[in-house]
């Protein structure tokens, strides 16, 4: 049992698929996840179904399709209750494991599999109101909160910059830099590395909130980007500029920012957190080295779901574009475990292949309740063609289908249609839903998605056709 691997699980918050330097971004500078992906692979059709926290990470922790882990949309207090989860798994095949930073379940202390969590969730409105549970309030429950008070004073807060936890507002961190929540994430996954059961393989889920607003990296970080000349927003020929000159000045609107400067104040924070990040991951993966572990040790760094950050006039995540669903997917490590260094591989993959890949390096058992497939050896298998993902949200609410070339998108209060050929559009500026050339894709698409929804208790399809209007759910 020793001589399995180690696994270490990097998963971070809102970090757009494309903002990497090895995906070819002309901005973001990532030198420590570009080092990952040159030592593995870096999956460049990876995405979230169901693109915000909550049923992101139940796709992650279970390895199910939304349809089976049961959240189609964001909703707090739910209790998370399953019977398989991947540190579940781990644990009782023989590893070691421990979770620092980010979980975003419920309850909050929800060990969820984990021998040991050290927690901090970011800001979490739901659990801030006085009417939960003492041990339910982040205040209490959650590690780095209660250390920030014992650092800096008892009413010292992540809120002291004046920042919102969605907001596209920026500004640096205000405190010394080893204050910075990123920068405890991976202090605390050093000490795990310090006092781990040596007797035993480890799994390390080192969960960081950034680039998740607020955009409030050190000071350092925002000056590598003040006086770059950054690339704008994409804006398709088909987007609504009406909403976002109303709302764009809502500090936390999804509907983009009416002020250019603060389009490009928004773009310097959220980079300079995600620098900010990488230079953490450099920290961590210098301590594997120095505790001789790094060339047994299977790397796997994803996120939960991107940032529109102003393209098409949008913020935050939720909608079915490329700037939110789609996220970084890197498999690194040793060749001898994870095959030669430098690949890049095209086929779709989505956030519950995460479990039954790392169990398939464990030499876990894989449940009969996962519906992912392990990424490792992909090649060599069958693989889905189109990838089905979904949101609930009012006038938001979507639904997507993707395949490598193509996406189809419908609006479950509006009905609205969209189609994008991805291969020659990636930044979907034009809408081809009435181009004459794509209709027989298109209708091929609406089929598999009336077969898709069919049985949905939503009732979104009825007499075979796509049905508008709907009364959503966020939990089936």
């Amino acid at each position: 049992m020793s001589n399995r691997p180690n696994i270490v699980l990097i998963v971070d918050d809102q970090h757009r698929g494309d903002c990497l330097g090895i995906a070819g971004h002309p901005d973001v500078k990532t030198p420590y996840l570009d080092s990952l992906a040159m030592r593995g692979t870096l999956f460049e059709n990876a995405y979230s179904a169901c693109p915000t926290c909550i049923p992101a990470r139940a796709a992650l922790m279970t390895g199910m399709a939304q349809e089976n882990h049961k959240r189609v949309g964001y909703r707090d207090g739910v209790a998370w209750d399953y019977e398989h989860t991947l540190a579940g798994e781990l644990s009782k095949a023989g590893y070691y494991t421990q979770c620092v930073g980010k979980m975003h379940v419920s309850p909050l202390r929800n060990l969820l599999g984990f021998h040991h969590i050290e927690l901090h969730d970011g800001y979490l409105h739901h659990n801030r109101y006085a009417n939960v549970p003492y041990y339910e309030s982040q205040k209490v429950a959650d590690d780095y909160l209660y250390w920030l008070k014992e650092e800096k004073g008892i009413s010292c807060d992540v809120t002291d910059t004046g920042l919102e936890c969605n907001s596209w507002v920026a500004r640096p961190w205000m405190y010394e830099e080893q204050t910075h929540p990123t920068n405890w994430v991976v202090n605390r996954s050093l000490d795990f590395l310090r006092r781990r059961d040596r007797s035993k393989p480890f799994f390390l889920m080192t969960s960081f909130v950034r680039p998740h607003p607020p955009f409030d990296a050190p000071n350092y970080y925002f000056d590598l980007y003040r006086h770059k000349e950054l690339q704008p927003p994409h804006i398709g020929d088909w987007v609504d500029t009406e909403t976002y000159k109303r709302w764009g000045r809502v500090f936390d609107s999804s509907e983009g920012i009416a002020d250019p400067e603060l389009v490009r104040e928004a773009q310097i924070g959220y980079y300079a957190c995600i620098t900010h990040m990488d230079h953490q991951i450099g920290r961590l993966i210098q301590a594997l080295i120095e505790e001789g572990v790094y060339y047994n040790t299977v790397i796997l760094f994803v996120s939960d779901h991107g940032e529109l950050l102003g393209d098409h006039h949008m913020c935050r995540k939720t909608r079915p574009y490329q700037g939110s669903i789609k996220v970084p997917f890197i498999l690194s490590g040793p060749e001898h475990l994870v095959g030669p260094g430098g690949r890049r591989e095209q086929k779709l993959v989505e956030l519950r292949d995460i479990m039954p890949t790392l169990l398939d390096f464990a030499d876990a058992p894989i449940p009969d309740s996962v519906d992912g497939e392990s990424v490792r050896n992909c090649k060599e298998k069958e693989w889905r063609k189109v990838l089905h993902g979904e949101h609930s949200g009012g006038h938001m609410g979507n639904h997507y289908l993707v395949s490598e070339q193509y996406k189809y998108i419908w609006y479950t209060q509006s009905g609205k249609e969209q189609f994008f050929d991805l291969e020659k559009d990636p930044y979907e500026l034009h809408n081809l839903i009435v181009d004459e050339n794509y209709q027989t894709h298109i209708t091929a698409f609406r089929e598999e998605m009336i077969k898709t929804l069919k049985d949905r208790p939503e009732g979104y399809v009825q007499e075979g056709k796509l049905q508008k209007g709907c009364e959503e759910r966020t939990i089936l």
